[in-house]
């Protein structure tokens, strides 16, 4: 595994709107991103914090209401370029369609004083056999917020058949700390935005990477074994 880059510690206050596509007020959130000049992250959101460790590949999430720690390892990285896959490929056989990311550059721009760099994923629906279970609205993307998806309004089932529409993603990176300054996505679900203020800051302390005294780790079973 090739070493990761380095770059200087930072924090950022987060807010993230959410508008579901079936109506109803805005839904807000606030979060708290903070990197190590090593590059481990920790997002913090309500009562759950998620740490990453790149030279380790692991992700923790704190339940700081259970006081547990659950470990798995990290998601893979979309795609750095190239366009959406289209047919030819058969997906691996027992296992779900993967969605096709298409990763393309959005330039540099300035946001709030800050000077960024755009990336947007265009994440496209596998085909969906009929009788299988439906696709997730849209996969994680590595660094930003996860957009959930709105319960379906009642009386307007899909269509047996329709196509989903994809979902987009832009993300607005600032060039000088490497965290995401402005997020945009939408897609089925609805829209979702997230501003965070980034700014330099000092080396956390390392504990705040560390599962805290008192909580319990939780591992994840294998796939074999019984539940």
């Amino acid at each position: 595994m090739p070493p990761t880059p380095q770059q200087p510690p930072a924090c950022a206050e987060c807010q993230t709107t959410t508008q579901y596509a079936q109506g109803g007020a805005p839904q807000q959130s606030a979060s708290r991103m903070t990197r190590s000049g090593d590059g481990r992250m920790r997002i913090d959101t309500g009562s759950t914090s998620v740490i990453t460790d790149p030279r380790t590949q692991q992700a923790m999430v704190l339940d700081h209401a259970r006081r547990t720690a659950s470990f798995m390892p990290m998601s893979p990285t979309p795609p750095q370029a190239g366009p959406p896959q289209v047919g030819g490929a058969a997906p691996p056989t027992g296992g779900p369609a993967m969605p096709a990311v298409g990763v393309q550059s959005l330039g540099r721009s300035v946001i709030n004083g800050q000077q960024v760099d755009g990336t947007r994923f265009v994440v496209q629906p596998p085909p969906q056999a009929p009788g299988a279970p439906q696709a997730p609205d849209m996969p994680q993307v590595p660094g930003t917020p996860q957009a959930p998806s709105a319960p379906q309004a009642a009386g307007t089932p899909q269509a047996p058949g329709s196509p989903k529409a994809p979902t987009v993603v832009d993300v607005w990176t600032s060039i000088l700390l490497g965290i995401p300054v402005l997020t945009q996505v939408s897609g089925p679900f609805g829209q979702q935005t997230s501003y965070c203020q980034a700014a330099p800051s000092g080396e956390p302390h390392p504990g705040l990477f560390q599962v805290p005294p008192g909580y319990t780790p939780v591992m994840p079973l294998p796939p074999s074994a019984p539940r």
